[in-house]
């Protein structure tokens, strides 16, 4: 009952977005309260339950993606995002570009959260797109491919590293092990993905010179742009920071005051926000531009974002199936299994991440379900992690906040989303299992 209760609110949801043409906040709050009070929440606690799911969601994303959305007008507007991409396009050329921008996207994964490589490196991936006048959806879809695999196989993110801390395993075997399954991955739930969907839905890739979140795309003279060192340290300080704060983690000790200097400046709301102001001094005041031209950019940029932010907050949904018991249940129908301990804690994290749209929440269950399938076989705990975190990013539709940011970050509709992005995800993670599976014949 549970399961229909799943998929009647997920066709309200699709009816009163595209048949009503409902706003999507709007019908994301609604389909809450009635798939809330369906799950049998109680009435003087349902309110409740979706203000906590609104407010952990943009708890967790508005500072970044504020000042990441001002970070990326101010690349754009002062002509350093054209600098960066006009190098690019040259050294690499049109054919070989989404390969440079897999590469580029799989390793600032290694240290940056999905969302916060998001908002990084689109500004940059939309300039690209224009100046070689392609669609940026063919340049969008690997680099969103490469940044949710890294995000979901390897450590230091937060997903591997609470699953392996829960299979007690080292995280050098995980990162080694992941990064041997990530990297075919990638290149199947990128760039050949991304040729086969160009073929079967061409109409998808529209070449736009206007974004909902980047807004209009300006042309610059090189000889007015900041030079490519200044532009790239400016748009990649936040990859920067954090990453030295993530390698500190392991090399100092934690107790010591430059440990917590580094920790500090390298957590994320703080690296967007020393890496804004420092581009609000190397790409405006120092080449003469005033203040006011800085702020003008810096508020269009969060116009272009408020309802973006609204949508993604609408993790509402997410938490009245979790705190509707949806987790639990579907817990419940995996207690009896008999399968491959790794076939077995893939499915039971996909099955958990398709119903509920979390993936933190899927990832941490079924890892915790998995356990003594782990205890009683004698299958590497590393393959393991890989395989939950594998389930954990399969079938990203309307539950899940990933979703509503590639809606709107790629100017998609909700039809073209879920013919695009919701396929990619859910081959990403069969690909990941096959690859866990490979390696498991090895190790």
């Amino acid at each position: 009952m549970l399961i229909l209760i799943i998929a009647l609110g997920v066709v309200i949801l699709v009816f009163l977005i595209v048949k009503l043409k409902l706003n999507t906040f709007v019908s994301l709050v609604t389909v809450s309260l009635v798939v809330g009070l369906l799950l049998g929440i109680p009435i003087g606690k349902i309110n409740t339950v979706i203000e906590d799911g609104i407010g952990s969601q943009l708890g967790s994303l508005a500072i970044v993606f504020g000042l990441g959305a001002m970070l990326g007008r101010l690349i754009a507007d002062s002509g350093a995002g054209f600098r960066i991409a006009m190098v690019l396009s040259r050294k690499f050329g049109r054919r070989c570009i989404e390969w440079a921008v897999v590469l580029a996207s799989f390793i600032i994964g290694l240290a940056l959260f999905f969302e916060v490589g998001l908002v990084v490196l689109l500004p940059i991936i939309f300039v690209i797109a224009n100046e070689l006048n392609i669609a940026m959806l063919y340049l969008a879809i690997p680099m969103a491919a490469a940044l949710n695999v890294a995000h979901a196989f390897l450590p230091p993110h937060p997903a591997p590293v609470a699953i392996a801390s829960i299979f007690n395993v080292p995280l050098g075997h995980v990162l080694t092990l992941g990064v041997l399954a990530a990297i075919p991955t990638v290149i199947v739930a990128g760039p050949l993905y991304n040729h086969f969907l160009h073929r079967i839905y061409p109409t998808v890739y529209r070449v736009k010179s206007v974004s909902k979140v980047m807004g209009q795309y300006h042309s610059f003279e090189l000889a007015e742009t900041p030079n490519f060192g200044v532009s790239v340290v400016t748009a990649t300080m936040p990859i920067i920071l954090i990453v030295v704060a993530t390698i500190s983690k392991y090399l100092l000790p934690s107790s010591s005051a430059i440990s917590r200097i580094v920790q500090f400046i390298g957590s994320p709301d703080n690296a967007m926000l020393i890496a804004l102001l420092c581009a609000v001094y190397l790409l405006g005041l120092k080449r003469q531009v005033p203040m006011k031209k800085i702020g003008k950019s810096m508020r269009t940029a969060i116009e272009q974002i408020a309802m973006m932010l609204f949508i993604i907050g609408g993790g509402a949904f997410k938490q009245v199936l979790v705190t509707g018991g949806v987790a639990k249940y579907v817990a419940t129908l995996f207690v009896s299994v008999h399968w491959s301990p790794i076939i077995a804690a893939w499915v039971m994290t996909a099955v958990l991440r398709a119903c509920i749209g979390s993936t933190t929440v899927a990832a941490l269950t079924g890892a915790g379900l998995a356990v003594p399938l782990l205890q009683s076989s004698s299958v590497n705990a590393a393959l393991m992690v890989l395989a939950v975190g594998a389930g954990s990013v399969f079938c990203d539709h309307v539950n899940g906040a990933g979703f509503w940011m590639i809606k709107q970050y790629f100017d998609l509709s909700l039809k073209e989303t879920l013919l695009t992005w919701t396929p990619l995800t859910m081959l990403m993670s069969v690909v990941g299992l096959g690859c866990v599976l490979v390696l498991s014949l090895f190790f």
